[in-house]
């Protein structure tokens, strides 16, 4: 058998790039090289532009010039560097836009622009999700990410983030439309792997214009017999693929005609999914008597039967589902009645990227560009998303994060002091979920409109301190005096407190004018007696939570405040002026602190979210009467005007999502996910049944689960837990609340709720610590989840197909087979066939003890790494 290897590590990728077609199509930018400047690159023909129009933030370098040879690409001579802000953003709009396909690419090359010696490494994002790690190896190292892209809208945000390992840069940013027929899938995103071009005897890429899409073509170099021809491929038609004629000329086939071809990868990531296309062209004249025919296999499955080649004439044969295991294999066979051994000319193999984030919902985002648009707003992160990824939403937004398959939101803006000029624009109309919006402090003009009483959701408007003028729309005055909008409108000398400011003519005014004046000062008192009332109902309700709490949720009684209440000052003190941030969430903010000596963790709560303060006045009655070595501690608290905070014990090694998702670079063993498990489950059963009343805690998932320095798990977050009565009735009523993913179907659909809730969303964050996959995998046609996942493939027996493929085989397949069983029957849509959670702990104990038999099997031994590693070639230049 003739093996050809195509090892590759997805992370790392080639390193190439310029445009095609006639370029109309066509965006290509040198990161950093002045301001109005571009040039035509005398290799491509391809015309290169500044970022200038493209970013907002950024400063520009050269590399050192000792790097700044006439062989190295013009494109890598200048660098932009992004020294401020976590993340920092290209903001393209492509001429066909929404619903279109492109090829995006971005190349990186560090070339000590800094004259620190020091190469960075920081994440490349697409839109609000992840498309890859950045790594350089050394100065002179090219890195290259390419993606197929569907634009979900009509502009496409490319980001870089900081991960504090070093500042992230761009060297080039390269857009490409592709004809939509080409690439099909479900997916949005397919990252490039490998492209080769085989059989070239040239050591050079290549891209446009011999390429029609600019892709960049590989030389693969191997022991096997090349064919070629120098007649054109495609002359007179192509298959829309279009790849190069000059890649076509050329192909490979096994040095023994007897054996068939043979192509591996293996991926650093065995759960990578992966779709394959391969293009065929026959280059040589076949006699009458000749035949080449040949199946072609992708991991033991037909692709095609007794395929032939067109002479001169590509034909493209991909995989049409993904394909993926711990190495994969590509063999074609030449048939019987095949005089000639198999061929093939060129690969190019994609990535799934499941891009599940979803981002703002398009009005509100289209709102809030408008505003920045027309007010200059100045404002170091309003890049990229305004309300995704949580950890880089915008300053001043607040946004709804309901469920995955929902764009989130805006809900609350605050732009006060931000040196706001000219009237109020229309776009604000266009936030209809907002519920709050400060405008105060600024320099706006002219009068209220009227639009904005077409904000039904809006329960805090703030205008105080402009140059407002005129009257203010009734509508607002009457949600003001009914209570359900806290309007604030002083500190505009020239705007009137009621609904109709027209003068009166002299006549009138002299017949009325003792009634009219006494009516203004009735009306005057009237006013300022409701101001006071809202104060003081807005004070009491923010104020310091007394030892006698109102009775609503899981209160008991008084608290302990002597031991447990902060000053705010305290607060600023413990988090060194709040200097580094944990987290973020949408109640605010988690900062590290010092007390004692002993680290912390303070929740720094939202004083504009009336939400917030619900969730933190329950946290706070709860969390001051249970006590669990597997729950969160909390050390104390701080209700000071408004400033609210909570302090808990410091739980070094994050939550348990970022494990699982990947985010952290660690993965837990078998025997730590197990004893996780029975940690997280040991809270929740005593939540259930140590708390009188029992305890429902609304939102059990992987990232409320928290691990101390030793890994022990511990339940977080009891924002939203409930109480839930023992004696009568075992279910209450209540608003839903929880996680799309972990929410109880039937909770959801009756809104009664008990200790079964609970189970249901432990047990599909069981299903997540044994596969390593989350909640719900979602396409662009379909939600599947992992619930309804795990049961087919459990039903046919494939355990070593559910674990967790990082694991490489390594965990005891009794225990996984116990383990997914219970997780099954926590997660049954019918509360009444799910376990207790203390039949759920006593089963855990089992496998943590070891008391489940077939301890052995399913370890597999270290996959042997191939032949030929493609990736440790020399780039070889553009042609």
């Amino acid at each position: 058998m003739t093996c050809i290897t195509l090892l590759f590590w997805i992370s790392i990728t080639s390193c190439v790039f310029v445009q095609a077609q006639d370029q109309s199509g066509f965006i290509s930018i040198d990161c950093g090289i002045p301001d109005d400047s571009s040039y035509t690159d005398e290799k491509t023909n391809m015309k290169y532009v500044s970022d200038l129009g493209y970013v907002e933030s950024g400063t520009s370098h050269s590399i050192v010039s000792d790097l700044q040879t006439t062989s190295l690409e013009r494109q890598f001579q200048n660098v932009r560097s992004f020294p401020e802000g976590k993340r920092n953003c290209y903001n393209i709009k492509p001429q066909q836009g929404i619903g279109f396909k492109y090829l995006i690419r971005t190349r990186f090359m560090y070339g000590n622009y800094d004259n620190i010696s020091r190469t960075p490494e920081f994440d490349l994002y697409l839109g609000v999700n992840l498309w890859e790690p950045v790594v350089l190896v050394n100065e002179t190292a090219i890195v290259t990410k390419e993606i197929i892209y569907t634009l979900p809208s009509d502009h496409i945000h490319v980001c870089v983030v900081d991960k504090n390992k070093g500042t992230p840069f761009l060297s080039v940013l390269e857009v490409r439309f592709v004809k939509n027929n080409t690439y099909d899938t479900p997916y949005e995103a397919l990252m490039l792997g490998r492209r080769w071009d085989f059989g070239t005897t040239s050591n050079l890429q290549v891209r446009y214009k011999d390429d029609f899409y600019d892709r960049i073509w590989m030389p693969y170099k191997s022991n096997m017999k090349i064919l070629n021809t120098s007649l054109t491929i495609d002359e007179t038609n192509h298959n829309g693929f279009r790849p190069a004629s000059i890649v076509m000329r050329t192909a490979i086939s096994p040095g023994n005609e007897s054996n068939p071809l043979t192509l591996t990868w293996s991926p650093d990531d065995p759960r990578s999914k992966f779709y394959v296309y391969m293009h065929f062209a026959e280059v040589q004249k076949l006699q009458s008597n000749e035949t080449r025919e040949f199946d072609i296999y992708v991991n033991d499955d037909l692709l095609a039967e007794n395929f032939r080649p067109f002479y001169l004439f590509t034909d493209t044969r991909s995989t049409p589902e993904p394909v993926g295991r711990t190495k994969n294999e590509i063999v074609i066979r030449k048939t019987d009645l095949s005089t000639l051994p198999p061929i093939i000319n060129a690969i190019e193999i994609y990535q799934i990227n499941e891009f599940l984030q979803l981002p703002t919902d398009q009005q509100d985002v289209d709102a809030m560009m408008k505003i920045k648009l027309k007010y200059g707003v100045k404002k170091k992160n309003w890049q990229g998303d305004p309300c995704v990824p949580v950890d880089y939403i915008w300053e001043g937004l607040e946004c709804l994060h309901s469920d995955n398959n929902t764009s989130p939101r805006l809900i609350s803006l605050n732009l006060t002091s931000s040196a706001l000029t000219g009237e109020i624009d229309p776009a604000f109309a266009n936030l209809t979920s907002t519920n709050k919006l400060d405008l105060s402090n600024n320099s706006l003009t002219g009068e209220v409109p009227d639009f904005l009483t077409s904000l039904v959701n809006l329960t805090v408007l703030n205008l105080e301190g402009n140059k407002l003028i005129g009257s203010i729309p009734a509508k607002l005055l009457e949600k003001s005096k009914d209570g359900s909008l806290s309007l604030r409108y002083g500190g505009n000398p020239g705007l009137c407190q009621s609904s109709s400011c027209q003068p009166t003519t002299k006549k009138k005014k002299s017949g009325y004018i003792v009634p009219l004046v006494a009516a203004v000062l009735v009306l005057l008192v009237l006013l300022i007696v409701l101001a006071l009332f809202c104060h003081f109902k807005r004070r009491s309700r923010r104020g310091a939570i007394s030892n006698k709490m109102s009775t609503n949720g899981v209160n008991t009684g008084p608290l302990d405040i002597a031991k447990r209440y902060f000053n705010y000052s305290e607060v600023v003190e413990v988090t060194n002026n709040f200097e580094r941030v944990l987290g973020k969430g949408g109640f605010g903010k988690v900062y590290h602190g010092v007390l004692n000596g002993d680290q912390v963790a303070v929740k720094v709560l939202s004083e504009e979210s009336a939400q917030g303060y619900k969730e933190f006045r329950a946290e706070v009655e709860l969390l001051m009467r249970v006590h669990h070595t597997n729950l969160t501690s909390l050390i104390g608290y701080c209700n000071e005007d408004n400033h609210m905070s909570l302090i808990y014990e410091y739980m070094a090694n994050g939550n348990l999502g970022d494990y699982l998702s990947g985010k952290s670079s660690l993965i837990l063993s078998w025997e730590e996910r197990l004893q996780i498990s029975l940690d997280a489950a040991q809270g929740l059963e005593y939540l259930h049944y140590g708390c009188k009343p029992p305890i429902v805690h609304r939102d059990v998932k992987p990232t409320n689960i928290l691990l101390n320095e030793k890994l022990q798990a511990k339940i977080a977050d009891f924002g939203l837990s409930r109480s839930f009565p023992v004696e009568g009735t075992s279910q209450i009523s209540t608003v839903v609340a929880g996680t799309i993913g972990y929410l109880d179907p039937e909770y959801y659909t009756t809104r009664q709720m008990n200790e079964k809730s609970d189970v249901y969303s432990f047990g599909v964050v069981l299903l997540e610590v044994v596969t390593g996959k989350p909640a719900i995998s979602r396409s662009r046609t379909q939600s599947v989840h992992l619930s309804d996942e795990v049961g087919s493939m459990l039903a046919s027996g494939d355990i070593r197909g559910i674990v967790d493929q990082r694991l490489g085989g390594r965990f005891e397949a009794g225990s996984a087979w116990k383990i997914t069983e219970i997780a099954l029957a926590c997660a049954s849509e019918s509360s009444a066939k799910r376990p207790t959670m203390s039949e759920v702990v006593m089963e855990l104990k089992k496998s943590v003890v070891g008391k489940v038999n077939d301890r052995d099997s399913y370890r597999d031994g270290p996959v042997r790494m191939v032949t030929m590693n493609l990736d440790t070639e020399m780039v070889p230049k553009a042609r």
